[in-house]
């Protein structure tokens, strides 16, 4: 051993050491072990100066070391910045392939990078306990990540602010921001278990900060307004053929979704052989989704007026598809086929995006990109906007659960502060059931929702 610090060296056996150092002031001893098969070593300090207690405890290491080895589990611990710094790395990897968005990743890494790293500090992945996952939340409130001035994207700015409110450095975390950041940390230590770093009984099971905050939905007005819009203008303001088509993808994406509550997972991975057209008993056409969002399957109910939208949806397919048409390939070929994404690009795969750039430009355009909070509206936006209309129109609220693939609980507590009666005059004064959420196109249309009515959106509109 060339290291001049080593003192008092004791060889127990070829690769196993004991020692004291000279560059510190206690006795204790310390042992070095060589890893088997490779030309490592792991030093770790014995904290007794008894020569006996401390040639047990490192062959007991030893023992440890060797075990490791044999079953693939790390010799050396990881720091939690080392491990959550993997994970992120696992999900960009995730999301190159389809699997997750890229804004999905973007929002986990910056969990870890602006919060938990700072939280754990150098803590060993090995150390980290149940008092570091309850202790969050209180670290969150009191430690927010610093604002950066840094230049934003036209379509992803704020509202402003007052001079009182700019001014202010910091604000406390949100209890829904601190719960997906939660989620980020428990996935990350899931991980960490699944590569043996630690024991799975080291993964927190305690809870987490509800997050009751209201969902940003349209109100009926804001509904209208949005997609007249939408149809009246933004769809005509495309510059390029291009940028049409997916203007039309985009506001027949929101119809759908702003009609059956469907989740943005759900949508990513919808097929044409998920689509079924049915008729009631008393002759009503409503359209079946088999739709698969949070590792489960489950129907989805629509009226017959998404029947309409998934229409228009194909004959876009078919329009792209014959401008990339093969030689090989013959004309009636045209059209989706039974696996092809319902929700596609303009070269017939899935969008992963959901048309996302495309939605917040709308929003944006038409004034609506937020509502009575500064939290910005999104795709997601669509699902709350039909629970808050299907409760104010009075549906019972376990079959608004099943049709939402969600418990009666967690309608009970983001949608509770919605009541019929307290809407009553706004239901009966021209929006009555589900009219707010249809287009105003077509004549009127029973399905299982409720009755929708409108006029022929092929026809100029009577002011």
């Amino acid at each position: 051993m060339s290291e001049p610090f080593l003192t008092d060296i004791q060889q127990l056996k070829s690769g196993l050491i004991l020692f004291r150092r000279s560059d510190v002031q206690h006795k204790n001893w310390y042992c070095r072990i060589k890893v088997p098969n490779t030309s490592r070593y792991k030093t770790v300090s014995l904290k007794t100066e008894n020569i006996r207690e401390a040639t047990d405890k490192a062959f007991d290491l030893d023992g440890e070391v060797r075990f490791k080895v044999k079953h693939q589990v790390p010799v050396f611990d990881k720091s939690f910045t080392e491990v959550a710094l993997e994970f992120s790395a696992l999900q960009k990897r995730v999301a190159d392939i389809g699997q997750i968005t890229q804004q999905r990743w973007k929002t986990v890494d910056g969990h870890i990078r602006l919060h938990l790293i700072p939280y754990m500090k150098n803590a060993q992945i090995t150390s980290v306990t149940e008092s570091h996952w309850t202790e969050y939340p209180f670290w969150r409130k009191e430690n927010n990540a610093p604002k950066k001035s840094q230049k934003k994207h036209p379509l992803h700015k704020k509202p402003k602010v007052s001079e009182k409110a700019e001014e202010e450095e910091h604000k406390a975390a949100k209890n829904g921001s601190i719960r997906q950041e939660m989620v980020t940390l428990r996935a990350i230590l899931i991980y960490a278990a699944s590569k043996h770093h630690i024991r799975e009984s080291q993964v927190p099971k305690g809870d987490m900060p509800e997050d009751k905050n209201r969902r940003e939905a349209f109100t009926p007005q804001e509904w209208r307004k949005l997609h007249t819009f939408a149809r009246e203008d933004w769809m005509k303001q495309g510059d390029k053929k291009l940028n049409i088509w997916y203007r039309n993808m985009a506001y027949n994406f929101m119809l759908i979704m702003g009609n059956s509550g469907m989740r943005n997972s759900e949508a990513r991975s919808l097929r044409w052989r998920d689509i079924d057209v049915r008729k009631t008993k008393d002759g009503r056409a409503f359209v079946v989704m088999n739709v698969r969002g949070k590792g489960k399957h489950r129907e989805l109910i629509a009226a017959s007026n998404v029947v309409t939208y998934l229409d228009r949806i194909k004959e876009l397919f078919i329009e792209a598809h014959k401008l990339r048409l093969k030689p090989s390939e013959h004309k009636q070929d045209l059209g989706p086929k039974p696996d092809d994404s319902v929700f596609s690009t303009y070269q017939g795969k899935g969008a992963i995006s959901l048309y996302d750039t495309l939605i917040y430009d709308l929003l944006e355009k038409s004034g609506l990109a937020f509502g009575n909070t500064e939290v910005r509206r999104s795709i997601y936006s669509f699902r709350h906007t039909y629970a808050t209309f299907r409760l104010m129109e009075g549906i019972d609220v376990y079959f608004l659960a099943k049709q939402m693939g969600t418990s009666v609980k967690m309608i009970e507590d983001y949608y509770g502060h919605i009541a019929p009666a307290k809407n009553a005059e706004r239901i009966l004064a021209g929006i009555p059931g589900w009219e707010p959420l249809a287009e105003e196109s077509g004549g009127k249309d029973a399905s299982v929702n409720a009755a929708t009515a409108g006029k022929d959106d092929k026809k100029p509109r009577k002011k």
